[in-house]
């Protein structure tokens, strides 16, 4: 046997003193970001991107410098929300991230597509590439909080953010039924395994007020069973979420700013509570 030259880089031997290497990459040189958060789901169609939007709308609100990283390449819905139909613009220095009429900085492949009507057809690696380009090459500038809508899943894209960007926390969107509750806890455990933070639940479609009488009618269940889950994971319900159709209308209309969400208030401010 060769003696060692502590050099694991070269050496292909699995022995006690082999250093794991760290996959995390830098950010681009002009980007100076404070928290990354991170918006994840284990299945699709539970909101995660108006979740997205909304913590950031009211985090802009409250005075910090937001940006969101729209790491869904395959269903890109930020730019739409937002009304952006601008394509980003790129210099010598790297790309430049399109701005909301809030100033809230954006990426997606969507700005980066000649048509956004076409889909996006490319296999894992390559869309993960894609998603650590957006951390590596967007000169996002000073931010104090940067936002990361997640497809959902859990895949070869946020195996990808997980390994490749450094999370200072998850929030994790769910619906009231058991069974979306059981595919979340999944998500819940990857976060857990790669060592992210998870700083607690947001359930969307919690419930829905009656036009008329106003009463809370909650369509999908109780939500007790994520009471429940919560509890023995150890995590916080951070926020409910109602059906609201006056929120699926601005987001459609592409004015999502708009909106004025109470109910995601706790939610940000664990947010908050990262940066102080």
């Amino acid at each position: 046997m060769s003696e060692c030259t502590h050099d694991c880089s070269t050496c292909s031997a699995n022995c006690g003193e082999r250093k794991q290497e760290s996959l995390l990459q830098k950010p681009h040189e002009l980007s100076h970001i404070k928290k990354v958060i991170g918006v994840c789901s284990g299945k699709g169609g539970v909101g995660k991107s108006m979740v997205t939007a909304l913590l950031a709308i009211l985090a802009q609100r409250r005075g910090m410098k937001v940006g969101i990283l729209d790491a869904d390449i395959t269903g890109p819905s930020i730019p739409k929300a937002f009304g952006i139909t601008r394509h980003a613009m790129a210099n010598e220095l790297g790309i430049l991230p399109e701005e909301t009429h809030m100033n809230i900085k954006v990426m997606s492949i969507n700005l980066l597509l000649e048509d956004v009507n076409q889909p996006v057809v490319w296999r894992g690696p390559v869309v993960a590439g894609a998603v650590t380009q957006f951390w590596t090459d967007v000169v996002w500038g000073d931010l104090d909080v940067l936002f990361i809508d997640m497809p959902p899943g859990t895949g070869d894209v946020p195996l990808t953010v997980y390994q490749s960007i450094p999370l200072d926390g998850n929030v994790i969107v769910t619906t009231p039924q058991s069974l979306v509750q059981m595919v979340v806890g999944k998500a819940q455990k990857m976060a857990e395994m790669l060592n992210v933070p998870i700083l607690g639940f947001v359930e969307n479609m919690s419930s829905v007020k009656c036009p008329d009488c106003g009463k809370v009618i909650p369509l999908f269940g109780d939500g007790q069973g994520l009471e429940k889950a919560a509890a023995e994971m150890g995590l916080p319900v951070l926020a409910k979420l109602p059906m609201d159709a006056n929120i699926a209308a601005l987001c459609d209309s592409g004015e999502i700013e708009r909106v004025v969400c109470d109910e995601i208030a706790p939610a940000v401010d664990a947010v908050e509570a990262l940066l102080k």
